[in-house]
C-alpha cells in the first residue's frame, strides 16, 4: 500500500525558506500571497494492507524520524482511503 506523509514547521516556528519563496513569488507579481509555508512531502509504499496498523507504523515512523515533533508537524494519507492522519 502507498502512503504520504506530510510535514511542515508548526506555526510557531520561523520559516525562512517560506518566507523567501513567498518574497519571490511577490517580485514576479504575485502579491496575493500573503504567507507561505515550506514543507515536505514523503512517500512511502508499505508491504501491509490494514489501514489500521498502516496509521500506527505511520505514527511510530513520525515521532522517531520523519519528523521533529519539537518544530514540525506532520499527518499523513494511505492511498484509495478517504480519511487521513490529523496534523500532530
Amino acid at each position: 500500500m502507498k502512503a504520504r506523509v506530510f510535514v511542515r514547521p508548526k506555526p510557531s516556528v520561523l520559516d525562512p525558506q517560506g518566507a523567501q519563496v513567498r518574497r519571490a513569488l511577490e517580485g514576479l507579481g504575485y502579491r496575493e500571497v500573503t504567507d507561505l509555508r515550506v514543507g515536505k512531502v514523503l512517500e512511502l509504499t508499505l508491504e501491509e494492507s490494514d489501514p489500521v496498523r498502516i496509521s500506527a507504523r505511520l505514527e511510530e515512523m513520525c515521532r522517531k524520524l520523519l519528523a521533529n515533533p519539537v518544530i514540525e508537524e506532520y499527518s499523513w494519507e494511505i492511498e484509495g482511503l478517504v480519511s487521513r492522519g490529523e496534523w500532530h
